[in-house]
């Protein structure tokens, strides 16, 4: 019963969420109800027929045109709308009105689904924060409390694989903390006594006491959802001009009217029937009915054909910037590179057996859910090397492995760890240059010294390469962010190609170094897919996150490339480049046809049939031009 409410409750949220678009389905349909009515002479019940829709379709936007207008005091294209359709009314067009509320109505609709879609990332942003934390006090054993009662100067206990509920230094213990929410990077980081974690990575394996040092408010990840929420309310320049254009457009078409109601009449001595006539004729034909079709069929014909090709927009105003992109920043773990860490080298000693050494090395590393351990544990899996059983480890946090196999105790990890000297004696020069290339090198010990040396590395994708070549020959600048280390930042940057990189970036520096390329460049691009790079998302003119990213960087970006090919998005802008030629030749077309038939009404050279012929026609040929973007 009780999932029964919940399904229901779910049903309902999803009704009101759809409501507008469902209202101006349901007029759609209903003008069709009518107009056959008309047709077979059912006069009364069409007119019923018709205000019904008119109310159902046109509720909405009437509804937020009047608010609108009293809260700014300025008029708009609703009520410009609103009042076309009733001068269709007052002159018999009953079936014109309707259409020009179910247009409108349809588009207010679209743009409502796409603006609650785009606001998703906060909550998303939000369910990464944990709400409850394990408060230490003296010798007492730990207390579950909100983390929202925990103040500074508190002690927190985090066990393994708990998320980091604040920001703090480490009190007691040692343990690897996945930082990939905050800095991007695949690799956890060791972390002992005294260093900094941040709210919102996870601790790997080590049980550690956290010292807060900052209020949940002030907080690293808190920041990122500020930034995210800070760059989503700054309009784009697009749509403030289309805020102002709307406005000056509304008071010219009612001038335009009011003169015709009178003017002509002691002007040119018409009647009052033949002013008031040819005022309602130039209410229908003024609308802009056609300047809406004229951007809407084309974008949703062009989002329709990125989705058929693997690229998903949330909205035609991100075309828009698509078109006119300049720069284009990539992130690189997850983006350029794969995301996970591969061995790429493995040096052994020449005593050993190279078969048998990777096996004991893969048995001992499977024991470990360490990213580097298991990225050894497949390398020997795809090499048909199996890995013995029963053997025994030991894992220390922030260190490394200790193992027991036949009697034989191994060490594995970091040179610190298994004996700097003697890591430094073992293929010194083989493991500077490995280092150097950006990559990280593991040690194996036994009990006579270094046994053999394993080089790994998040490699670059090989779409990534192509993809940066493809978006250069567009004339686009490409760079790349990243939280890694310059050594690693040099490497992967010469590898994929791209024009420059900014290593060692926080999510704050993300953002800054993107406010930058806007002021040099202004319309600039950012492409992620971690919860670090989702204030950069934002800020960006174009966020474009990667389809197997986490759900903030998918809620936060503009587009999102659902099958991880960067190559799609030098696609997606060529589509973009199209699109905009299309609307532009639409736009032309219907401002001339409009100028056309405003003329023609003044000088008495076209009636009403004929100015509702052109006006819809011209309505249907900006369609179906729009719909060109439908061919890939």
């Amino acid at each position: 019963m009780g999932d029964s409410k919940r399904e229901n409750i779910h049903l309902i949220e999803k009704i009101k969420e759809h409501g507008e678009l469902i209202a101006a389905l349901a007029s759609g349909l209903i003008i069709l109800l009518a107009w056959r009515m008309e047709s077979t002479g059912l006069s009364t019940a069409a007119v019923i027929a018709y205000l019904t829709a008119f109310f159902i379709g046109g509720y909405a936007k009437a509804k937020e045109g009047i608010l609108d207008t009293i809260e700014n005091k300025n008029l708009n294209v609703e009520l410009l709308m609103i009042l076309a359709a009733i001068g269709s009314v007052i002159i018999g067009y009953w079936t014109e009105g309707a259409i020009l509320i179910f247009i409108f109505a349809l588009s207010g609709a679209l743009e409502t689904y796409a603006m609650n879609k785009s606001h998703r990332e906060i909550s998303s942003l939000m369910n990464l924060q944990p709400e409850e934390a394990w408060l230490v006090r003296g010798g007492f054993e730990p207390i579950k409390v909100v983390v929202s009662s925990l103040k500074v100067g508190d002690h927190v206990l985090i066990k393994p694989g708990e998320r980091i509920p604040v920001d703090g230094h480490i009190f007691k213990g040692t343990s690897s903390i996945d930082e990939s929410a905050i800095s991007g990077e695949s690799i956890p980081v060791s972390k002992t006594m005294g260093e900094e974690v941040y709210a919102g990575t996870v601790n790997l394996n080590g049980t550690i006491t956290v010292n807060m040092t900052k209020p949940k408010s002030e907080s690293l990840f808190q920041k990122i959802i500020t930034l995210v929420q800070s760059a989503q309310s700054e309009k784009s320049p697009s749509q403030q001009f289309i805020e102002r254009f709307e406005g000056t457009y509304v008071k010219f078409v009612l001038l335009a009217v009011m003169l015709m109601l009178f003017l002509p009449y002691f002007l040119f001595g018409w009647d009052y029937t033949t002013t008031f006539y040819r005022a309602m004729v130039l209410l229908v034909v003024a609308s802009p009915c056609a300047l809406v079709a004229s951007i809407m069929p084309a974008t949703l014909a062009a989002i329709s054909n990125g989705a058929k090709n693997g690229i998903l927009f949330k909205g035609g105003v991100h075309l828009e910037h698509l078109s006119v992109l300049k720069l284009l920043a990539l992130d690189k773990t997850g983006t350029l590179t794969a995301g996970t860490p591969v061995v790429t080298d493995v040096i052994v000693r020449d005593s050993l057996n190279e078969h048998e050494t990777i096996a004991t090395l893969a048995s001992i590393e499977a024991q470990s859910n360490h990213p580097l351990a298991q990225a050894i544990a497949k390398y020997a899996k795809e090499q048909n090397i199996h890995p013995t059983q029963g053997v025994e480890i030991e894992d220390i946090p922030g260190w490394g492995l200790k193992a027991n196999i036949q009697d034989s105790t191994y060490l594995v990890g970091k040179p610190d760890f298994v004996g700097k000297d003697e890591a430094v004696q073992f293929a010194d020069h083989a493991a500077k240059k490995l280092s150097g290339e950006g990559k990280t090198v593991i040690f194996l010990k036994d009990q006579e010294g270094i046994a053999a040396l394993v080089a790994l590395k998040d490699i670059v994708r090989d779409e990534a390469k192509q993809a940066v070549k493809l978006l250069k020959e567009l004339g686009i600048h490409v760079t790349m962010l990243t939280g890694d280390n310059k050594k690693t930042a040099k490497t992967i940057a010469a590898e994929a190609g791209v024009d420059e990189y900014i290593a060692e970036c926080l999510p704050e520096t993300k953002v800054n170094h993107v406010k930058g390329y806007l002021a040099k460049y202004r319309n600039i691009g950012m492409v992620g897919d971690g919860i670090n790079d989702a204030p950069a998302l934002a800020t960006a003119t174009v966020g474009i996150a990667m389809g197997g990213g986490t759900d903030v960087a998918l809620e936060t970006a503009d587009i999102v490339l659902m099958k991880n090919d960067l190559s799609k998005i030098a696609y997606a802008v060529s589509l973009s480049k199209k699109m905009q030629r299309i609307v532009k030749q639409n736009i032309i077309f219907s401002i001339a046809v409009i100028a056309l038939l405003i003329i023609s009404n003044f000088l008495q050279i076209v009636d009403l049939p004929f100015g509702v012929i052109g006006h819809e026609g011209s309505t249907i040929l900006v369609i179906l031009n729009g719909l060109r973007m439908l061919k890939s």
